[in-house]
């Protein structure tokens, strides 16, 4: 059996399908890093954050993770380790969807989970239909060809709920009138700083897609130093040889690598502004609204959720090119770190994101109870 720890749970009160006060959820996130994770982990750092805020607002849930998560919520780490390195191997994915689907069936005998909150990948989704529990399932993804046929496929087994209206808008029509959550930051565990210093920041894999050649060439053309901190994933190592190593000089151009903790938050803090020259439609960019929790503005292209996470003349600048980004550098005094804070405060706080998904939680109860109904 998988171990887990915070077993010694109340009982649960009211009905959450009548907007009871407890929630019971199950949470299921990914097999490949833990919860909340070490370094790179964009998803895995959305579970946690969802989670202890589901924990602290009362609700009862039960996190279904890889191992060495920890978590105020019940942990039930499902394989024998995690695999940061195989990530979206259905091998390992199957195999974690398979053991959380055995354990909440056999905990639907306690009554024990009202909803499976799915953040898995494909397999939960495709086989949510095999499952006498409602579930729940965060689009995290880029629609491609592929995944459309899939989601047209599968989409009406759950309640998909799409992350920004970007994403929503290239979602099939199938998918109907999906609900949009955006991701969510605990604002009050960043810190603000209105007295920035003088670099600019760029952060993420090191991608094309992602920018950071794109990124020197703005901070070069603005005269400003640029640091860069990211991870470098298997298949990358060549386009950072190529586009990126050549600039790094220790002082213009400084590379942090990956980084995490206390100094992810002053990195960010610090800064004169994000730089996110993205060449593709980013469905969310969770660097942009860690950096908007600091005060720090971003200067992006209008691409993907960017067109929604940054509101062009108050907390950052939407621009064409490297050239254009480069000249809103000398405009940043026009930015209010408190509106940049304020602003994300009020939309992606998870304690705005926590009872959207309650809503949707109930929602989804009392239409898998109303369909259950007819059978």
């Amino acid at each position: 059996m998988p171990s887990e720890r915070g077993s010694e749970r109340p009982p649960a009160f009211g009905d959450p399908r009548e907007g009871g006060e407890r929630l019971r959820v199950a949470m299921l996130a990914p097999p490949w890093i833990s919860v909340p994770p070490p370094g790179y982990g964009g998803v895995e750092s959305v579970v946690s954050v969802l989670t202890e805020a589901l924990v602290r607002r009362g609700n009862e849930v039960t996190l279904f993770c890889a191992p060495g998560s920890a978590s105020s919520a019940r942990v039930v780490p499902l394989l024998d380790q995690s695999y940061p390195n195989e990530i979206e191997r259905s091998l390992y994915e199957v195999d974690h969807v398979a053991r959380a689907f055995a354990e909440i069936d056999q905990a639907r005998n306690e009554h024990r989970f009202d909803v499976v909150h799915d953040h898995c990948g494909f397999t939960a989704l495709g086989m949510a239909d095999r499952l006498a529990t409602p579930l729940v399932h965060t689009l995290h993804g880029q629609f491609t060809a592929a995944t459309t046929a899939f989601y047209t496929r599968h989409a009406s087994k759950a309640t998909v709920v799409a992350i920004s209206h970007a994403q929503r808008t290239t979602a099939p029509a199938s998918l109907g009138g999906v609900a949009v959550i955006p991701n969510p930051i605990a604002v009050q565990s960043w810190p603000m700083r209105e007295r920035k210093e003088d670099y600019v920041l760029w952060v993420g894999r090191m991608t094309a897609e992602k920018g950071p050649h794109r990124a020197i060439a703005a901070a070069r053309a603005a005269r400003v130093p640029l640091v860069l901190a990211g991870v470098i994933q298997p298949g990358q190592q060549a386009f950072f040889d190529r586009e990126v190593a050549p600039h790094i000089d220790g002082e213009r151009v400084r590379f942090l690598g990956e980084v995490g903790g206390s100094l992810k938050r002053s990195i960010f803090a610090g800064a004169r502004a994000l730089l996110m020259p993205i060449e593709w439609e980013e469905p969310f960019g969770m660097v942009m609204v860690e950096a908007l929790a600091c005060g720090t503005p971003v200067i992006a292209f209008p691409v993907g959720a960017a067109n929604e996470l940054v509101i062009d003349g108050r907390t950052g600048f939407l621009v064409a090119d490297e050239f254009a980004m480069a000249a809103a550098v000398g405009c940043l005094a026009g930015i209010a770190a408190r509106d940049c804070r304020a602003w994300v405060s009020e939309h992606c706080d998870v304690d705005v994101v926590a009872g959207a998904y309650e809503s949707t939680y109930r929602a989804a109860a009392r239409s898998h109870d109303g369909a259950m109904a007819l059978v």
